[in-house]
């Protein structure tokens, strides 16, 4: 903490023992308002439109509260203006009307941020601005160390204040979001938008007939997917536990059960690095359906999206750092093998292990320890084919080496029926027509436990109890898991995943 901030601090809690000197109560339990700022400024406009304002021009009384965002005295006047979750409503402080001890009080103990509450008339100044002239005021909660406001000015066009940010540091953003959110409203207007997403989402799937679900984000396996998990350990059973790195092999014994369609939106938690578009904890969507397959699925994923789109953007167009999104289907459909056929100038499927390695080695991909055929042609796709997806496209029929839960294909041996959805280069979406063969799904897992033990560190446990439910016998199955986190990214044009999530994780802090 520097001196500056210090001495800030040290005046503003001598304020704090001034006001209690007086009997004042800075810290309130409760506000009776009556409107939010934004209903105040509608209601002095409907008034005046209707014509009901009295002869001077007053109109309602209101009770408003939030915090001061601006302060300034003129004498026996002074002008703020409040700010709540909705939007900024001036007030206007009259000695005369408070009385000199009141009006004193406001000039001299409050501060900007401090969370006030006033009652007052509505009325428009000269400069034309929806005012509250303040009856009565209250402290609500005293702020003791002051928000990074930056300098405030009036909109010479539009009269509108504008307050430029004095907080740009963006890692002390991320890591202090409540003073983030309080000074920057176009960030409360992004986790807005995500919640319209999540609840779009949610009205989506219950009108498909899903059932929402809850599994267990604890567990004595990890599975699901192909990734590094969390461990810990529950002293009571002295036993290993994993928090979840997914949510597929839970939702499937579902299907096994007698669900038709499920689906669960839940924090999943991968011990992987830190980039713009990983974070270890994050938001799925995963969703299942019996008697479907992957193309059935891709058709649900479309659709999906669309009503997403529809809901937050009110446009199937959206806008990604600069580049135009078109949310209109039939997406684009593309085969790996052929994509990477294309781009190594040969067919992956016939070259040999140690020679994908080689060009994995020439491209200079990182971490190729242990990587065993499925990651090699994995990172190759990634390194020469994935950044040039940029409009939503598919990406169908992946080698089995990479997908240890998907079926396989039923025209070509080598590969499964699984897709992978990319916008702006990244995945967002992956699915598959469901593994239902218990024999050939202990196979795989068998296969992955030989990657591990050459190093893999992300390949994918033996499962025995969900080798068990599919032998009681899952009915054809489609699935889908979807990073909500990455398409919250997009539909509000984040270029980072710590813009959409309120608390990332980040790195120690100096």
């Amino acid at each position: 903490m520097n001196d500056e901030l210090n001495q800030v601090m040290k005046v503003r809690r001598e304020k704090l023992g001034l006001l209690q000197e007086k009997g004042i109560e800075p810290f309130a339990y409760r506000y009776e308002r009556t409107h939010e700022t934004s209903q105040a400024r509608d209601l002095f406009q409907s008034e005046e439109d209707a014509g009901t304002l009295d002869e001077n021009g007053i109109g309602s009384v209101v009770r408003a509260a939030g915090r001061l965002k601006s302060f300034r005295g003129h004498g026996k006047t002074a002008f703020g203006h409040l700010e709540d979750g909705t939007g900024t409503i001036q007030v206007y402080f009259r000695k005369d009307a408070l009385g000199e001890e009141v009006f004193q009080t406001i000039t001299d103990l409050v501060d900007l941020g401090d969370w006030i509450g006033v009652e007052g008339p509505l009325f428009r100044t000269r400069t034309g601005e929806i005012t509250v002239r303040a009856s009565e005021w209250q402290f609500l909660a005293k702020s003791l160390r002051p928000l990074p406001y930056g300098k405030s000015e009036e909109d010479p066009e539009t009269g509108e204040r504008i307050v430029h940010s004095g907080f740009s540091d963006i890692e002390a953003r991320y890591r202090q979001r409540y003073a983030d959110l309080a000074v920057h409203p176009e960030v409360r207007d992004v986790f807005r938008a995500r919640s319209r997403m999540v609840t779009a989402v949610r009205e989506f799937m219950d009108g498909e007939n899903f059932l929402e679900v809850e599994t267990p984000a604890l567990q004595p396996l990890y599975g699901g997917a192909t990734a590094r998990p969390f461990v810990t350990k529950h002293n009571a059973l002295d036993r290993t536990m994993y928090l979840r790195i997914a949510d597929e092999l839970y939702l499937k014994r579902l299907i096994v059960g007698g669900f038709d369609r499920v689906y669960e939106i839940a924090k999943d938690f991968r011990n992987e690095g830190l980039s713009r578009f990983h974070n270890p904890e994050f938001t799925m969507l995963e969703f299942y359906q019996a008697f479907a397959d992957y193309h059935d699925m891709m058709d649900q994923v479309e659709r999906l999206i669309v009503h997403v789109a529809d809901r937050v953007l009110g446009s199937r167009t959206g806008f990604y750092q600069g580049q135009e999104i078109s949310f209109e289907t039939p997406f684009k459909r593309i085969r790996l093998v052929d994509s990477l056929a294309d781009a190594l100038g040969a067919d992956p499927m016939e070259m040999e292990e140690a020679e994908l390695k080689d060009r994995a080695r020439k491209l200079k991909i990182p971490e190729l320890d242990g990587a065993g055929r499925g990651k090699l042609l994995d990172k190759l796709f990634e390194a020469l084919v994935q950044e040039e997806l940029r409009q939503p496209t598919f990406v169908l029929d992946h080698p089995k080496e990479l997908s240890p839960l998907a079926k396989g294909h039923r025209k070509y041996e080598a590969l499964t029926e699984r897709f992978e959805l990319f916008v702006v280069g990244q995945e967002v979406a992956n699915a598959f027509s469901e593994l239902n063969d218990p024999m050939d799904q202990r196979r795989r897992f068998e296969e992955q436990s030989g990657l591990m033990a050459r190093g893999d560190d992300e390949a994918h446990q033996v499962d025995e109890d969900y080798i068990r439910a599919l032998e009681y016998g899952l009915p054809p199955t489609g699935g889908v898991g979807m990073g909500l986190d990455r398409l919250a990214m997009l539909l509000t044009d984040q270029a980072s995943i710590r813009d959409v999530i309120l608390f990332p994780v980040l790195r120690t802090e100096e």
